[in-house]
């Protein structure tokens, strides 16, 4: 599994699936993207969506991972979409959209989106720490609802050391990804919490229309991070969909040539390390 974080997070926000048991069954690898975590942070990289594509592909070619599932958690469903516009799903074997959005930029995009989110973004782009400061603050509480002081500190720890003009960079993109998840071959799993005060659970049913196979799980009392605020049942829900993947493989791989061939293999392994 690839996990892809959200709009001004790290590889960290994943800790709650990294530190469970989905650890001893699969290979688990969480990247950071540009501009975030421990990458550099160039300036003036992020609208072009062959490039995000191209992180991703670098991330599956040189950990030769065979098959991945990429998860993507809010923005991370846009960047699953940069990934598939330009490489298809050819390599991979499902996606799983966690509290996901697929549009940036355009009136679609904006009806999907809370007013309360949309009201913090001249504080998340402004370079004065006190007004910067304040609005992620108030994205933490949007992003994960009410948290210990260390989960607070935890998130805007990691939040912080990505440079305003990074989350600028992000949100000035123009991109609808309906196109390239319409055209999806493999298995998708849409995850969103009923109480998402960010993303709107409407654009999760939008998904799990739109993909040809896809299946929905709302989970009630749950807010924008699934995977954070009920790690239980995410990792199990996560388990059942990736097994049943490789369950799908085997039976391909004892099927007829032609089928076999048509459908390849898909191999777990737990890594020994973990990125």
């Amino acid at each position: 599994m690839l996990f892809l974080h959200g709009f001004s997070q790290c590889r960290l926000s994943w800790g709650r699936q990294y530190e469970s048991d989905l650890a001893d069954d699969f290979r688990l690898v969480a990247m950071d993207y540009r501009g975030h975590g421990l990458s550099e942070k160039p300036i003036g990289v992020y609208g072009d969506s062959a490039m995000w594509a191209e992180d991703v592909h670098a991330v599956i070619t040189e950990l030769q991972l065979e098959r991945p599932v990429l998860v993507g958690h809010a923005y991370g469903g846009v960047v699953i979409g940069d990934y598939l516009r330009y490489h298809g799903d050819e390599h991979l074997s499902g996606i799983v959209l966690d509290g996901a959005n697929s549009k940036v930029g355009t009136e679609a995009a904006r009806t999907f989106v809370s007013e309360e989110f949309r009201a913090l973004i001249p504080g998340l782009f402004s370079n004065r720490v006190d007004e910067s400061m304040r609005s992620l603050a108030e994205l933490m509480r949007l992003c994960h609802g009410e948290t210990s002081p260390d989960d607070l500190y935890f998130f805007l720890g990691f939040n912080t050391i990505v440079p305003p003009y990074v989350r600028e960079g992000l949100m000035s993109r123009k991109l609808d990804n309906d196109d390239v998840l319409a055209a999806l071959r493999v298995p998708a799993l849409v995850i969103h919490g009923q109480s998402d005060p960010i993303v709107f659970p409407t654009l999760a049913k939008y998904h799990a229309g739109l993909i040809p196979n896809a299946r929905l799980f709302l989970y009630d009392s749950v807010g924008h991070a699934p995977h954070w605020e009920n790690a239980k049942r995410f990792n199990r829900d996560l388990r059942q969909f990736v097994s049943r993947l490789g369950e799908d493989r085997r039976t391909a791989a004892s099927a007829p040539p032609l089928v076999g061939n048509l459908l390849g293999g898909l191999t777990r392994r737990p890594a020994p390390t973990r990125p």
